[in-house]
């Protein structure tokens, strides 16, 4: 569950930096540093990010601007694995195996390789009992029309009184001859 973000990994022109374009906004116009060793407070998904980066191990620091992502690596240490954490900040849940694969791997057979005489048949109906049409009266239906016949509210009436009134008014304007002055 979750969308997994896209992300380019861009190499640095200084040696231990590596960038991390991604296809939508982290931090919006904000700019956050964070830096190994501090406790990262929050729960936006900058701080998240960040906490995760730093787990890895490695990371000497993490900024983050917009959609850009740059971490910088401690000496000795490459940037393997973490374009794929980028890509997972909003997925919820990883990914499970197959569950056919599961149970082959555990030795367990599928519906598909049950043997046939183990495979359990759907009962037959008896067929009197099916050409049988039993036919009840639905009580439900009688209620229903009885909600779609509504009395009419006393406030609806004098509206409608009133707007016919206006109508009236209008029509006999209508017919008078116009006063020439």
């Amino acid at each position: 569950m979750g969308q997994s973000i896209v992300v380019l990994e861009k190499p640095s022109s200084n040696p231990g930096v590596v960038r991390f374009e991604t296809n939508r906004a982290i931090t919006g116009m904000g700019h956050e540093r964070y830096v190994a060793g501090t406790e990262v407070w929050g729960h936006r998904p900058p701080d998240e990010l960040a906490r995760r980066l730093l787990a890895r191990g490695g990371v000497a620091g993490v900024q983050i601007n917009g959609n850009v992502v740059t971490v910088d690596l401690e000496k000795g240490y490459d940037a393997d694995g973490l374009k794929e954490i980028v890509e997972n900040l909003y997925r919820f849940y990883p990914d499970q195996p197959a569950a056919p694969a599961a149970a082959v791997e555990a030795g367990e057979a599928t519906a598909d390789e049950a043997p046939a005489d183990e495979v359990a048949e759907e009962p037959v109906a008896d067929e009197a009992a099916a050409d049988e049409v039993v036919e009840e009266p639905v009580a439900e239906e009688s209620a229903v029309e009885e909600l779609a016949v509504e009395e009419p509210v006393a406030e609806n009436a004098a509206v409608e009184d009133a707007v016919a009134e206006d109508a009236a008014v209008v029509d006999a304007a209508a017919d008078e001859p116009e006063a020439s002055a």
